[in-house]
């Protein structure tokens, strides 16, 4: 086990996140997060609050374990969105995609611990003023919607954790223990992971996307949409998104989304555009969730420990 302030805000054994991929993140995938030890998110952004809903009536029949939901402004519509969070009884809420200081007041006064996702300092700075708990703060590399300026997270984890108080999970590039171990040198105390998620035994998506994350080189990803309009993302690379990278299609590359459930479920690979950060090039097979975290974990310790061994004051 781990104990530091994350463990101890979250309840979870191990200080990692399982992040909240829109239709991905829901109780078929959250809860095996959870039981193994971690933390399990179910997301918001795919919009589909009833049900989201029954996933969260699914989790607690599924773990008696701590799990989180995800706000993604950007991607929610409903102007309550906040009391179906407080409603659901969850005690861990990450927002991302927007302002912070739009529903961190309000879900910090109904008793919940808030961390905001944050591409940038200025964002981690706006976010600490805004009243989080913590920051989740995300590399350029990693898979999904992206600040169109990207900044990787060797560059940008230590200079947040320099600047705030508040404690910090690092995304992007987080695949196993050793980059966590990495991370944590650069000042953080916990992980996300998504792409490592996606790639996962219980992960929801057809087998093709997850075959398409175990064949793909470190540079078989694609950043889309730098100049807008909308968000930039980080895709895997296809015909499709090949075609994007210099020119985005007519009606812009969100428009694509509008059959995304033919891919993530469909399988097929170029019906819309499949999320993916690089370390995509660093995952050779789909393995069980419970296996991914333990083996994280015991690389971490021997990892952490080697370092010491090898650099620690003698």
């Amino acid at each position: 086990m781990i104990k530091n302030r994350i463990t101890d805000m979250l309840g979870v054994q191990y200080p990692i996140v399982q992040a909240p991929m829109g239709w991905i993140a829901r109780a078929q995938l959250a809860s095996a997060v959870s039981n193994a030890g971690a933390m399990g998110i179910i997301e918001t952004s795919s919009g589909q609050l009833d049900e989201v809903r029954e996933e969260i009536g699914k989790m607690r029949r599924l773990t008696d374990k701590p799990f989180g939901v995800n706000v993604a402004q950007a991607f929610v519509r409903d102007p309550d969105i906040v009391k179906f969070v407080i409603d659901q009884g969850v005690k861990f809420v990450s927002t991302s995609a927007g302002d912070p200081t739009r529903y961190c007041g309000q879900l910090k006064e109904a008793g919940l611990t808030v961390f905001h996702v944050v591409p940038s300092l200025s964002a981690a700075l706006k976010a600490v003023e805004a009243g989080v708990d913590g920051l989740i703060v995300e590399g350029g590399e990693g898979g999904g919607f992206k600040n169109p300026r990207d900044v990787s997270t060797m560059v940008l984890l230590p200079l947040v954790c320099s600047k705030v108080g508040v404690p910090v999970i690092g995304a992007g590039g987080i695949v196993d223990g050793a980059t966590m171990a990495a991370a944590f040198a650069l000042g953080a105390e916990g992980v996300q992971m998504g792409t490592r998620m996606v790639s996962a035994a219980e992960s929801p998506v057809h087998e093709n996307w997850k075959t398409a994350i175990v064949e793909a080189k470190e540079t078989d990803t694609v950043f889309l949409n730098r100049f807008g309009p909308g968000p930039a993302l980080r895709a895997l690379r296809t015909e499709k998104t090949a075609a994007y990278e210099k020119d985005s299609p007519e009606g812009g590359v969100m428009a694509e989304f509008a059959n995304a459930l033919k891919l993530y479920f469909g399988g097929d690979m170029e019906a819309s555009i499949a999320l993916s950060g690089q370390v995509a090039g660093r995952i050779d097979s789909v393995r069980p969730v419970a296996e991914i975290i333990a083996d994280t974990m015991r690389e971490f310790a021997e990892v952490t420990a080697e370092l010491g061994r090898k650099y620690g004051a003698a």
